[in-house]
């Protein structure tokens, strides 16, 4: 758990670009609207954790996953948003895949065709 309150507020520069990409151009916000919304942005994502983890010790696992999130988000009636973070979910879930199997791929050894290569090398 935090140690102090201020731990768990969102850091300005991210509250800040996320608003910035949600209004449209030449629209600016104020100081204390930026402070507003991370304080309300901080609250949600600790009502939201709350509801997930009561979902995940409803079938006595101590860990949050994302279909626990899902839930959650139906059982606090945002289930308007689920498929939207289900699709984000989706992209998350592929990009890992894609970067794990890049990750693998680079300490693999050599193909067969490299290695025939260097056969040849030494045949001549």
């Amino acid at each position: 758990m935090a140690e102090k309150l201020e731990d768990l507020n969102l850091p300005n520069a991210v509250v800040t670009r996320i608003i910035k990409e949600a209004l449209p151009e030449g629209v600016t916000i104020g100081k204390e609207a930026k402070v507003a919304v991370a304080k309300a942005a901080s609250i949600f994502i600790l009502y939201l954790t709350t509801s997930a983890n009561t979902v995940a010790k409803k079938t006595n696992r101590k860990t949050i996953t994302g279909p626990d999130v899902l839930q959650a988000m139906e059982d606090i009636e945002f289930d308007r948003f689920v498929d939207s973070l289900q699709d984000a979910l989706n992209n998350f879930r592929k990009s890992q895949k894609e970067k794990k199997d890049a990750s693998k791929k680079k300490t693999q050894k050599p193909d067969d065709k490299d290695s025939n290569e260097v056969e040849m090398i030494d045949d001549e």
